[in-house]
């Protein structure tokens, strides 16, 4: 498994932390279920606008193909005028995982 990790920061100024969070799920999520080997999604925040996201992805391949197909380029330039600066972007190898389940809050 394989996950590509965005790291953010939302500006306070423009869009609330928590409605930029109902975008993301009501919006983006459909559209990352819909990409082949998507696996889940991660969500981080902090009370400051401060983000991480880390979507899971089945293979490496299906990881590196929202670059290639601008998947996510257009994602981001959909969503920009919420962030402060340019998300940043890497991708990980999962190599372990012991992860709850969590109840949304």
């Amino acid at each position: 498994m394989y996950a590509r990790v965005t790291q953010l920061e939302i500006d306070p100024v423009r869009a609330d932390v928590r409605a930029a969070l109902q975008l993301f799920k009501h919006e983006v999520v459909p559209m990352l279920e819909q990409q082949d080997g998507y696996a889940g999604v991660l969500v981080l925040v902090t009370g400051e606008g401060k983000g991480l996201i880390a979507s899971l992805w089945g293979s490496e391949a299906a990881a590196d193909a929202a670059t290639e197909t601008g998947f996510y380029a257009d994602v981001l330039a959909r969503y920009v005028t919420l962030f402060k600066s340019p998300p940043g972007r890497e991708r990980y190898e999962v190599v372990f995982a012991d992860v709850p389940s969590l109840v949304e809050g």
